[in-house]
């Protein structure tokens, strides 16, 4: 298949594993730094994957979402709840409308190259607590934007309706070393493991019985 696909990475398990799963349909990846507490340590894992697999790698900054936008993942390592993703506190962790503008900007750069699909890595997983990942979202925003562009830009997202295991195992099967990713909304050197993402994170490998050589805090 050709190279016809931009790819939102972030660095995290689900887009990493995606954009190995893809590589051969993906040909820009774009990470956004909007000044969350995990996007440094996010990107550093982003740029050295698309470096490892030779995919164009494009960081676009979206300063005004961190002045102007009201989430825990905006302020500070200590504004972060701890839990799973079921408890309502985690509820302050969403960036309102995060993916929908990320999607945006991402299908004005694929129709400015001239490519016909933006991936996301957006999961089952993900519907409990966050609008924006949820089938109904992914469905009107790929209508949106295929309505608004001259190359009939799509979202292709395959993996809305698994769960993080089964994302696990599919990065598993490709080789993946998933320490070679980030995921841990604290943002510290090391993953916090008590966060929701972290005790996600755990329990989908955990799940998949698939090796966990990430360093957590609170092992």
């Amino acid at each position: 298949m050709a190279r016809d696909a931009v790819i939102v990475v972030s660095g995290g398990m689900d887009s990493t594993t995606m954009l190995y799963e893809y590589k051969d349909e993906i040909a820009l990846a774009v990470t956004f730094d909007y000044g969350s507490t995990q996007n440094a340590r996010e990107r550093q894992c982003a740029v050295m994957h698309c470096a490892r697999l030779g995919i164009r790698h494009l960081i676009i900054p979206l300063e005004f979402m961190h002045r102007y936008f009201k989430s825990a993942l905006l302020e500070s390592p200590d504004a972060i709840p701890e839990g799973h993703y079921q408890d309502e506190n985690m509820k302050s962790t969403v960036v309102p409308f995060r993916n929908g503008i990320m999607l945006a900007i991402a299908c004005g750069i694929a129709e400015s190259n001239g490519l016909h699909r933006v991936m996301i890595a957006n999961h089952g997983g993900d519907h409990a607590i966050y609008p924006d990942c949820r089938p109904a979202f992914v469905d009107a925003m790929s209508a949106a934007m295929t309505a608004g562009t001259y190359e009939g830009v799509e979202v292709f997202a395959p993996y809305t309706h698994i769960d993080k295991a089964e994302i696990a195992r599919h990065g598993a099967a490709l080789g993946l070393d998933y320490s070679e990713t980030y995921s841990c909304y604290k943002g510290g050197e090391h993953h916090c493991g008590r966060c929701g993402t972290c005790v996600e994170r755990r329990e989908a490998l955990r799940l998949a019985e698939v090796a966990d050589n990430t360093v957590y805090l609170n092992d």
